[in-house]
């Protein structure tokens, strides 16, 4: 399943930095960035539990915000994209 993971970690302080860096890694194992705190992750629903579980363990639930969406397939069908940052397609070949 693909889910896009958003978070809003406040950075005011350096733990708050400390657990904005923390969460882009967990998102990282998961997934690719597709904009500075927004990922999309290919999971099965095992991986997207761990995932979470992970994500909600580095926040701070009364400075941060973080958002799960199901996207609905097929992705390609639902999601354009424009502008500079570009996502691979890791389902395609990725040489030419």
């Amino acid at each position: 399943m693909w889910i896009l993971v958003t978070y809003d970690v406040s950075t005011e302080t350096a733990g708050g930095r400390k657990r904005l860096r923390q969460v882009a890694q967990v998102c990282k194992d998961y997934g690719q960035r597709v904009q500075r705190s927004v990922f999309e992750c290919s999971v099965n629903e095992m991986q997207y539990e761990r995932m979470k579980q992970r994500l909600l363990k580095r926040i701070n639930e009364k400075e941060d915000s973080l958002r799960f969406y199901r996207m609905s397939e097929p992705r390609d069908k639902h999601v354009e994209e424009f502008g500079c940052w570009q996502v691979i397609d890791f389902d395609e070949p990725l040489i030419v």
